[in-house]
């Protein structure tokens, strides 16, 4: 049965992060490096960088692996 990535919400079948939010180690990326391939992908759907950002902390905030991260904390003001 399929949940979802803490991370990005992603189904996967097994374990806490996908395969796209974790690095070679299988150790959750740093949210500096998450928050911008996130950020990305936004805008590889044609959403204007300053949108892309503020959608994806709005996102960030609401994922379990996140929501009390101190680096996302300090951009929601």
């Amino acid at each position: 049965m399929k949940h979802p990535c803490e991370s990005c919400g992603m189904p996967i079948d097994n374990g806490t992060y996908c395969q796209y939010c974790v690095d070679e180690t299988g150790k959750l990326q740093d949210f500096a490096v998450r928050f911008e391939r996130m950020v990305q992908w936004q805008e590889r759907r044609g959403s204007p960088r300053a949108q892309a950002e503020r959608e994806t902390i709005e996102y960030m905030a609401k994922m379990p692996a996140w929501k009390d991260n101190p680096d996302l904390l300090a951009r929601l003001g």
